[in-house]
């Protein structure tokens, strides 16, 4: 494939990223608020909530071996622009909380995809900048949420509330056309084809699985919180829903821009895993005073630290997770990470979800600060344990 046909692919690859997440974050903010007005009680919002993460750790790692045994990715992008855009059209020809709950696991089903966008993308890099592309793609990732989520409020506070699935819904098909025309990377030589023990075994690497323990408990916090019942609270210290743009904005920009932060000014000063401490600490401490405060200003100041720190561990530990792994088998090493990490997007708002229908919004927050406060933990005595020279020193 030649340079300039590359170039073209990766940016069409970028578009079709973009709209993928933009017409899932679309209706994020305002999606807990949304049902709290169907009557929908705290303990369903939070298990609708979390069915986008169950069906991410059912069908994520599967999809992920798929691929790698048939070496084709694009009908998996294209199934998962099918799927995300079908979710938004559900959503907006319904009222009833059944079909927000089918419409909810239809969009975890459309990000199980993902898996697979990821691996397309870097296959456009050569193998040496698999960690730069996974920095790239997580911006875009963010860029879409940013510009989305900010919309959200906006959008429902003039025309309804069905209006962010509709607007979703027509951005989606225009997702899927494009991605009709995506080509994938020749493979260069040809491969021996995975044999299953090889998958498990690369499902069971120590790193990986560090990194992916550490991935739960960080997507248990945003879903929780940002993805999950910061809206619901912000609406009931006083917030109005176009105000939600604002906590979205303040949240989501330190968030984007804390990937292009990360290599040169924080992480090749002092590392990776001490980049992941000190950014969960922050999380784990802007989280804990979050129900505290009752003030908009300052709510929405929490939410832009919180937003960074969480900014600086997803690419991080994106790239962390298959920069061991060979490149026939990072599909399965993505799945396999993607598919763990999904555990805390279920988890997450689920068990949320029932402490605040038994305790208020409060104890939902100090669920998700006590998850930064074990990651951290954890980080700690993993430095603790290896020999320092091989941790700090990690590029």
């Amino acid at each position: 494939m030649g340079t300039s046909n590359v170039v073209k692919d990766k940016y069409l690859f970028s578009i079709i990223s973009f709209i993928f997440w933009f017409s899932q974050f679309i209706y994020v903010p305002i999606l807990s608020p949304y049902m709290e007005s169907l009557g929908g009680r705290y303990a369903f919002i939070g298990l609708v909530l979390s069915s986008y993460g169950l069906m991410q750790l059912l069908c994520r790692l599967p999809l992920g071996i798929f691929s790698d045994f048939i070496k084709l990715r694009k009908p998996f992008v294209v199934f998962g622009m099918i799927a995300s855009t079908s979710s938004c059209l559900i959503f907006s020809l319904t009222d009833s909380l059944t079909g927000i709950f089918i419409a909810r696991s239809l969009a975890g089903l459309a990000a199980a995809s993902w898996v697979v966008f990821t691996i397309l993308y870097s296959s456009y890099f050569p193998k040496k900048d698999a960690a730069r592309a996974m920095n790239l793609i997580s911006f875009i990732v963010v860029l879409a949420q940013l510009l989305g989520m900010s919309l959200s409020g906006y959008i429902v506070s003039k025309f309804g509330w069905h209006a962010p699935f509709m607007f979703g819904s027509i951005l989606g098909v225009s997702g899927i056309i494009l991605s009709l025309f995506i080509r994938e990377a020749k493979e260069k030589e040809k491969e021996v084809p995975i044999k299953l023990k090889e998958l498990v075994h690369v499902t069971r690497e120590p790193n990986l699985l560090k990194i992916s323990l550490l991935s739960i408990l960080a997507h248990s916090i945003i879903f929780t919180t940002m993805f999950g019942f910061t809206p619901a609270y912000a609406l009931s210290i006083g917030f109005q829903k176009d105000e939600l743009s604002w906590l979205v904005f303040f949240f989501m920009f330190p968030h984007a821009i804390a990937p292009l932060m990360m290599d040169k000014m924080i992480v090749s000063k002092i590392g990776k895993w001490s980049t992941l401490k000190i950014a969960f600490i922050i999380i784990a401490l802007f989280t804990l005073i979050t129900p505290l405060t009752e003030s908009k200003l300052m709510l929405c100041i929490i939410q832009s630290i919180t937003g960074f720190g969480l900014g600086l561990v997803f690419p991080l530990m994106l790239g962390m997770s298959i920069e061991t792994v060979p490149v026939e088998k990072r599909a399965t090493a993505m799945g396999g990470y993607q598919a763990l990490y999904a555990v805390g997007i279920f988890g997450g708002p689920f068990f949320a979800g029932i402490l605040n229908s038994s305790y208020g919004l409060q104890a939902g927050f100090y669920l998700a600060a006590s998850l930064g406060i074990i990651a951290t933990a954890l980080i700690y005595l993993w430095i603790k344990k290896e020999a320092p020279y091989k941790v700090f020193n990690t590029k």
